[in-house]
């Protein structure tokens, strides 16, 4: 054990903080740096859990990934279909880094009850249909199932079932138009609810519901091995922009490629700022907690002027009585860290397990209760970062050191 980290020590340890005008300046800087911690590990939290959680319902419609025929890339239904026999299908590996790809279709619709009439688009998936990512949004009944035979089971979303007054196991008659001959008599099918799904967007509850393909391609006169599009699962969303163009480069030059940042761009660039603002919340807890550190170096500093003239008289040069100060500063933040990521990771677990804040309007933010994630290394990357920077922040008012006079000092009361 150094000498400084031994003085250190005993400032710390000593009974002079309990009488000392220190006193209170300390345990306020020590309530500033865990109230910053904590409001900054809630900001992440909260702020990437949000994110996470909005990007997962997106892609639950639509994949993360689209490959469409040229001729489909604006439309929001299937003109012209893709063949199935593909070199990427129905397992990718010419990339890295694709979890899941599955073949659908969709044909836009009404559907007609004795009372209203709504107009929907019937998704049709098939065998391959990743039914994973839609099971937390299941409020009544059960997920369709298309695995034997052709049939007739629907998922609906209770926004539209509440329009059409349908519930689980209600029979409803839907009208399709034929896209070679619009004037021709259309389409016609009836359909059985036998799930109610409820995700949060309305912007996709009001318009999907999903069939068995198979319906969508006899009404196209499509055959068996022809789809509307691909949709793709990526491991690591954050790689998507690079995986796009990676999927691209590997398909057919008459298949494009769209990612879901690029086809609802303005809900992305939405929650794009949601990184600005935890930035934000990160820089001012950190300025505001720097600051009552100072000025609680300086308050130390100036309460220890008699001991540091003593020890610049027995010889110390001033770097090494700085560092006695900066040791017990570091002391001090870590007490702050210590607590500030009890409590901050104590609610986080809390809201993560029972989802105890909820949103006060659902329909803003797509979800009803305030989604928390955050990594181990995030918590470990900010608490360093704070501490670091903390400790840059005193190294300027522990410079006054320099200017204390040891003759002055001794004399001073």
């Amino acid at each position: 054990m150094n000498f400084e980290f031994f003085i250190a020590k005993r400032l710390i340890k000593g009974k002079e903080h309990k009488i000392s005008i220190s006193a209170p300046i300390i345990k306020i800087a020590i309530a500033a740096i865990a109230l910053g911690i904590l409001m900054m590990l809630i900001a992440i939290a909260t702020g990437v859990g949000l994110k996470e959680k909005i990007r997962e319902k997106v892609a639950a419609f639509n994949g993360h990934i689209q490959i469409y025929n040229y001729d489909n890339n604006v439309s929001e239904v299937s003109l012209v279909p893709v063949s199935l026999e593909q070199d990427f299908y129905p397992d990718f590996t010419a990339v890295e880094g694709v979890n899941h790809i599955q073949a659908v279709a969709s044909k836009a619709g009404i559907i007609r009850t004795e009372d209203t009439f709504e107009g929907f688009i019937a998704k049709g998936v098939g065998q391959d249909y990743n039914w994973n990512v839609f099971e937390e949004f299941i409020q009544e009944g059960r997920l369709p199932d298309y695995s034997e035979e052709l049939n007739t089971e629907v998922l609906m979303s209770t926004f539209m079932a509440n329009r059409l007054r349908k519930e689980v196991g209600d029979d409803f008659y839907t009208f399709f138009l034929k896209e070679e001959d619009p004037s021709k008599t259309p389409n016609q099918r009836r359909f059985t609810i036998v799930g109610l799904y409820d995700s949060g967007f309305e912007e996709f509850d009001a318009k999907y519901v999903f069939t068995d393909i198979r319906h969508l391609q006899r009404m196209n006169k499509w055959e068996e091995t022809q789809v509307g599009n691909f949709e793709i699962f990526l491991d690591d969303f954050d790689a998507i922009d690079v995986k796009t163009a990676e999927i691209y480069g590997s398909t057919l030059s008459n298949l494009d490629t769209q990612n879901i940042k690029n086809k609802y761009y303005k809900i992305f660039e939405w929650i794009g700022l949601f990184d600005f603002n935890i930035a934000l919340i990160i820089g001012i807890m950190i300025f505001v907690g720097g600051i009552n550190m100072i000025t609680a170096l300086l308050v130390l500093i100036l309460e220890r002027t008699r001991m540091i003239g003593v020890l610049k008289a027995l010889g110390l040069s001033n770097w090494r009585i700085r560092k006695i100060f900066l040791y017990n500063a570091t002391y001090l933040i870590g007490i702050g860290l210590l607590w500030g990521n009890i409590i901050g990771i104590g609610f986080i677990w809390v809201q993560d397990r029972f989802k105890v804040f909820r949103f006060p309007n659902p329909k803003e933010y797509y979800i009803d209760y305030i989604p928390v994630h955050i990594s181990m290394s995030a918590v470990l990357g900010l608490n360093l970062g704070v501490l670091v920077l903390c400790l840059l922040m005193l190294l300027v008012p522990s410079y006054i050191i320099t200017k204390i006079s040891p003759v002055k000092a001794i004399k001073f009361e």
